[in-house]
């Protein structure tokens, strides 16, 4: 009993340094300006790298809002598969007829550098990249027309060696893409703003990547991250390791979430914690007081629902209401409704804890063992 009673005092401790964690992250996500009124005159040519790897929901939609940019100077889009049977094939030729005007290149080059296919892809593409300025999203991303301007703005300020974008998501396949959706929105933004606004995080992802040709030569071109898992944060590292500064711009884009069960949500999003586990340990175990209410709720039934602990709870949903007020507000548009938040805060703790025993990940059909040094080897 006094066990019992000791582990739901220290759950209730976590959890209410998790409501300060949560408000403080709130206030963050509050700061983000996504209509704030980009620079046309930073504008310079632009090439897009976008490698793909199947027809993904959506996949059509998104690449579509980068050829609806609202940008004065000219634009090149480089689309890269690794096979010819793939499947976003069709949508990119739906592209080219929907825009016959589009500076469109397809490479089609079945070449394998290393465990890290989406970088193999890349350094198969760039040969075919035709301007200085260059920006590499993920297939899952769509953007508003300013999109290209705000990056070309933020790349044209001292000492930025790279840009980078907040993304929140956007569900595409039904529950599991929705609750996707919400740990984007409700837990990763969260955890990023949080960490910009502190200083204690320097983020660098797949959501945007922009920088100029000489530096992706200076810290080694593609090749140099053909097996590493976190290709994107290696880039902000080393970019910042060659004198750059990686800027962040305060708006965000859309992550369109596919996964269409329980097992595929899983898989994905404990890829990524054990990633982030990988990367910064201490960082990563420090973070179990973002699960607020699952700790919350977890000292309250330990404690017998002391008026103490259920307060904790109270509070502890309170904040997690706001944060989702603010996040929404930021983004323009809800990423899932309010009934759904504490199956997605359970779900996100259940992936916190498999992340501290993990010694593997999946990843498109594959089962990876990830080293101490962020590199990754099949298992």
């Amino acid at each position: 009993m006094i066990l019992l009673e000791a582990l739901g005092g220290l759950a209730a401790v976590l959890a209410a340094a998790g409501v300060v964690y949560t408000l403080a992250a709130a206030y963050f996500i509050g700061r983000l300006r996504p209509h704030a009124r980009p620079a046309q005159s930073a504008a310079v040519p632009v090439t897009l790298l976008k490698p793909l790897c199947g027809s993904e929901g959506g996949l059509l939609a998104n690449l579509s809002t980068f050829l609806g940019q609202d940008y004065p100077a000219p634009v090149q889009i480089v689309f890269g598969v690794q096979d010819a049977a793939d499947p976003a094939l069709a949508a990119v030729e739906a592209l080219r007829r929907a825009h016959p005007q589009a500076d469109i290149a397809v490479v089609l080059d079945a070449r394998v550098h290393g465990a890290n296919r989406k970088v193999s892809n890349l350094m198969n593409m760039i040969g075919s990249a035709r301007h200085e300025l260059i920006v590499l999203t993920d297939a899952d991303i769509a953007v508003e027309p300013d999109y290209l301007l705000r990056i070309a703005a933020a790349m044209a300020e001292p000492g930025v060696g790279a840009v980078t974008c907040y993304y929140r998501g956007e569900a595409r396949a039904g529950l599991w893409s929705r609750l996707g959706a919400m740990g984007v929105s409700y837990g990763f933004l969260a955890n990023v703003a949080l960490g910009v606004g502190l200083g204690m995080a320097r983020p660098c992802m797949g959501s945007t990547i922009a920088l100029r040709r000489e530096m992706l030569e200076a810290i080694g071109g593609f090749s140099a991250l053909s097996d590493v898992l976190m290709d994107d944060f290696e880039i902000g590292r080393r970019v910042r390791e060659a004198g750059g500064r990686v800027a962040l711009p305060p708006f965000v884009v859309r992550h369109g979430c596919s996964e269409a069960s329980l097992r595929e949500l899983v898989a994905h999003e404990l890829r990524w914690a054990v990633t982030v586990r990988m990367i910064d340990p201490i960082g990563h175990f420090g973070s179990v007081i973002t699960h607020a209410v699952p700790l919350a709720l977890i000292g309250a039934l330990l404690l017998g629902a002391a008026p103490l602990s259920l307060a904790v709870l109270t509070a502890a949903i309170g904040a997690r209401l706001w944060l989702k007020h603010q996040s929404d507000r930021a983004a323009g548009a809800s990423s899932g409704p309010l009934a759904l938040m504490p199956v997605r805060d359970i779900l996100s703790f259940a992936i916190f804890l498999g992340s501290l025993f993990a010694r593997a990940v999946y990843w498109r059909g594959a089962r990876f063992r990830v080293s101490s040094g962020r590199r990754f080897f099949p298992a």
